[in-house]
C-alpha cells in the first residue's frame, strides 16, 4: 500500500499534469458517478491528505480517491498508450489538452463538495506532511490507549495520518522498540512523531525508499522485506510474524536482538520467508 510519502509525491504530479486547463475529457466508471461530467471544469489543485488524494475542481466539487493496495494513477502524454492495466481495470479517466491521468483499481473513488471534505478526511490525525502537522497532537493521540501494541498505533490513521507497514517496521526497529510494546511502555514516546516526520520528509521526494546510512538498493531498508537475512546492525536474522491475523498484508519484519520486549509480547516469529509485498 502507497505510504503518506508515495502519496505526497504522486499528489504533485497530478497537480502539475491537470492544472493550467480545462478538462477536456472526463469518465468516471463506477456506477453511482457514470453520469458525472467535469468536462470544461479547471483542477484547481490536488492534495494529499495522508494516504488520500484530494482533487479539487473549479465550482466547489473534490474527487476523493485512495489507493489502498492495488490502486495506481497514471499519467500519459496525448499519444502515448495507456499501460497500467487491462481497460475493465479502469475506474477514472481525467484529461485536459496536454495530459490524460488515468487512475485504475481504485477501491474507493467519490465526488464530493469541496466544503465538505472532513466527511472523508475528518477522522485523520496530523497529516504528517500536511501543512498543519501538530507532533504534539499526534503524540497525545498515541497515549490515548497506552496498551495498545506500538505497530498497531502507528498504522491508525486516526493518530497520525501517513504511516504504512513499511514506516511501521523501519520506526520501530529504529526506536529500538518490539512492534508488540504497549504504547505506555515505550521509553520517550515523545520521539514516536519526530523520527515520524524525519522519514517521510527526507523521502517524499525520492523514487526509491531509505531509511539507512546505505544507498545500496539491498540495504536501503533496516528490517522491511529482509525476512531471514542479517540485520545490518547486529547479525541477527530478520523474524516476520502477522501483527493482526485478521490483516496478513501487513506482515510485521522486526530484529528480535536490536527490538528487545521486556513485557514478552510478541510472538516467535518467522525466521525466514519472502519478502511480503506492500
Amino acid at each position: 500500500m502507497p505510504e503518506g510519502d508515495t502519496v505526497w509525491r504522486l499528489a504533485q504530479r497530478l497537480r502539475d499534469a491537470l492544472t493550467g486547463g480545462p478538462l477536456t475529457r472526463c469518465d468516471l466508471r463506477v456506477p453511482r458517478l457514470a453520469t458525472v461530467d467535469l468536462t470544461g471544469r479547471g483542477v484547481l489543485d490536488v492534495l494529499p491528505r495522508g494516504k488520500h488524494l484530494l482533487t479539487r475542481f473549479e465550482g466547489g466539487l473534490t474527487l476523493h480517491s485512495h489507493l489502498r493496495m492495488d490502486g495506481a494513477w497514471q499519467i500519459y502524454a496525448p499519444a502515448e498508450r495507456w499501460r497500467g492495466g487491462p481497460a475493465h481495470q479502469i475506474r477514472a479517466v481525467l484529461g485536459t489538452a496536454d495530459h490524460t491521468a488515468v487512475g485504475y483499481r481504485l477501491p474507493v473513488l467519490d465526488l464530493l463538495r469541496t466544503a465538505e471534505e472532513s466527511r472523508v478526511v475528518g477522522h485523520l490525525g496530523p497529516d504528517l506532511l500536511g501543512p498543519g502537522w501538530d507532533p504534539a497532537e499526534a503524540l497525545r493521540r498515541l497515549l490515548a490507549t497506552p496498551e495498545r501494541p506500538l505497530g498497531e498505533a502507528l498504522l491508525d490513521q486516526r493518530n497520525l495520518a501517513g504511516i504504512g507497514n513499511v514506516y511501521k517496521c523501519e520506526l520501530c526497529f529504529l526506536l529500538h522498540a518490539s512492534p508488540w510494546l504497549p504504547m505506555g511502555a515505550l521509553p520517550r514516546p515523545e520521539r514516536v512523531p519526530t523520527l515520524a516526520k524525519k522519514l517521510l520528509e527526507a523521502n517524499k521526494r525520492r523514487p526509491a525508499r531509505i531509511t539507512t546510512p546505505s544507498a545500496r538498493p539491498d540495504r536501503r531498508l533496516w528490517v522491511y522485506g529482509r525476512a531471514g537475512r542479517p540485520c545490518l546492525r547486529c547479525g541477527t536474522g530478520i523474524r516476520t510474524a502477522d501483527q493482526d491475523p485478521t490483516a496478513e498484508e501487513r506482515v510485521t519484519y522486526w530484529c528480535p536482538t536490536c527490538q528487545p520486549d521486556p513485557r514478552g509480547t510478541r510472538p516467535a516469529g518467522r525466521p525466514e520467508g519472502p519478502p511480503h509485498p506492500n
